[in-house]
């Protein structure tokens, strides 16, 4: 008897079969449709009423209210049922977005096959392109950390970097392979600019100070500008990189992986993972890639303005980004723009990517 009570409390515990038992009636949930995943990578205490970061206005201003655990994940999500919209926090790096990424794809809970997907970040952005607080749609997306790299001190005379691509000889070496693994993606450039299209002449936020911060950048005239919307190429690398010879290796290392087509304009740590999940998931059938859409806006530069120096610049930038509050209110302004624009229009989006097929340059 007492053998027998223990089974019986272990298949309690474990969900045993019951030999006397009927057939299953209850019916598993249907999931959750999906419209819009919103993908941010980090907020920087609660996720609502203090000091911002990424996602923090997305929640609060979208009304993202009902909370859904996500353990298999870093952050939990948080869903409007009424708009339909996603917000997820990937957590930094390459590893933690691609993780996240995952395990949302992949969770039953979710409808997400007709999902739009806008990773909303900010970003280190290139003087020689852009201002802090500009925002920027990027289809290009390259990797800055898978290569060969040799220390500088050991190079030969002739190479401008020690840093180089796999299975080539040098840097910059035109006789790349043509199978990549994974030093370069590139996403559905119709959609790309026809989000651009919809965003080009929006005024951004020009936020008290900014002035001053692009003063001190007298040799870049688009440092200069109050924030604007481009688009151009992305580099996601783990290490926070910074000063004038690292933005010459991002620009020429974006430049080579897009055959030319774009160079360099934000660089931040994850959409190369991110993007990979994506594929991925969209050949087991459960996303599909040609929706997803990044959108990253200068927080910071990339190189420092004349007479400062790249250390004293990056020390001070980690002290707070000279852009960052400008960065989130683009992000929010310009994303928005092109969520209420599916969202309003779902009758249509939900069965046609919007700017069809085709791929343009940058």
């Amino acid at each position: 008897m007492r053998i027998l009570m223990i089974t019986g409390a272990l298949c309690l515990t474990l969900g045993c079969a019951q030999p006397d038992a009927g057939p299953d009636t209850t019916a598993a949930p249907a999931p959750l449709p999906v419209k819009v995943v919103v993908v941010t990578m980090f907020e920087r205490g609660a996720d609502e009423g203090d000091d911002p970061g990424e996602f923090q206005f997305w929640k609060e201003r979208r009304d993202l209210d009902q909370r859904i655990p996500l353990p298999h994940a870093h952050h939990d999500l948080y869903y409007n049922p009424e708009s339909q919209i996603l917000g997820m926090v990937t957590g930094v790096g390459t590893a933690k977005a691609a993780a996240s990424t995952m395990a949302l794809g992949l969770d039953p809970r979710f409808d997400l096959t007709k999902a739009y997907w806008l990773v909303a970040g900010i970003a280190g952005i290139d003087p020689e392109d852009a201002s802090i607080g500009s925002a920027a749609w990027s289809a290009y997306l390259v990797d800055g950390d898978l290569g060969h790299e040799i220390d500088v001190r050991e190079i030969p005379e002739d190479w401008p970097f020690g840093y180089f691509a796999r299975r080539t000889q040098r840097p910059f070496d035109p006789d790349k392979p043509e199978q990549t693994n994974g030093e370069v993606y590139l996403t559905n450039t119709a959609l790309r600019d026809w989000a651009y299209d919809l965003t080009k002449g929006l005024e951004l936020p020009d936020m008290p100070g900014l002035a001053a911060t692009r003063a001190a950048y007298t040799e870049h005239p688009n440092a200069r500008k109050p924030p604007f919307v481009l688009k151009g190429g992305h580099i996601a690398a783990l290490t926070f990189w910074h000063g004038a010879l690292m933005n010459e290796w991002a620009n020429r290392w974006v430049h080579y992986w897009s055959d030319g087509n774009t160079d360099m304009v934000t660089s931040a740590m994850e959409e190369t993972g991110t993007y990979l999940s994506i594929e991925y998931l969209h050949n087991a059938g459960k996303v599909d890639k040609d929706r997803f859409m990044v959108l990253r806006a200068g927080s910071n530069y990339t190189m420092p303005p004349p007479g400062v120096s790249a250390v004293e610049n990056l020390l001070r930038e980690n002290e707070g980004y000279a852009g960052m509050e400008a960065a989130l209110e683009s992000l929010y302004l310009v994303g928005s723009v092109v969520i209420d624009e599916i969202i309003g229009n779902w009758s249509y989006y939900a069965s046609n990517v919007p700017g069809g097929a085709g791929e343009s340059q940058d």
